[in-house]
């Protein structure tokens, strides 16, 4: 497979459209790692708390040094992130035009769109252990905003249930090397 998988998810018109610096980060051809800075905030109750640790997402920090060591392996990629030691890895993939992300034993299915230069992520379903359908209602919550900014690659991620509340927001930007 040639084209980048987030081309093929978006499509070559969407995906070409992008600003460059987003276009960059998900043009990757074998392994390349970026870093930059993430805030970090967590939700404080036991279900969310217990949602995060299944999940593996890091600890609430403020200013983190962060590092995302993009991975390609043929159609597939890897993204190990690191949140200043606390490590974070997901493996992805393309699904009948959608992309897939395997999170620890979650499973996620998001519709990727383009609104004024930005990716955004929407959550259509989630499958625990990659078989067992999850009602796709209690992550409506769960999504993902990509964009570049003031020359930056910037990047914002909201996880939220019903009866849970907040489970994990995190932000931050990303620079090439």
């Amino acid at each position: 497979m040639s084209d980048p998988l987030f081309r093929r998810v978006l499509g070559a018109q969407a995906f070409d459209a992008l600003p460059p610096l987003v276009r960059d980060v998900h043009a990757v051809s074998t392994q390349e790692t970026w870093r930059g800075a993430a805030n970090i905030t967590r939700g404080r109750n036991l279900f969310s708390k217990l949602c995060a640790a299944v999940a593996g997402l890091p600890a609430a920090r403020s200013d983190a040094p962060t590092s995302v060591t993009f991975a390609v392996d043929g159609a597939r990629e890897r993204w190990h992130r690191d949140f200043g030691g606390a490590r974070m890895s997901s493996r992805y993939r393309e699904w009948n035009g959608r992309l897939l992300e395997r999170l620890g034993p979650l499973e996620f299915v998001f519709s990727l769109g383009v609104h004024d230069g930005e990716i955004l992520w929407h959550t259509t379903g989630v499958h625990l252990f990659g078989v067992l359908p999850l009602p796709s209602s209690w992550f409506t919550q769960v999504r993902c905003r990509e964009r570049e900014r003031d020359g930056r690659y910037e990047f914002l991620v909201e996880a939220a249930m019903p009866l849970v509340g907040p489970i994990i927001r995190y932000e931050g930007w990303l620079a090439r090397g």
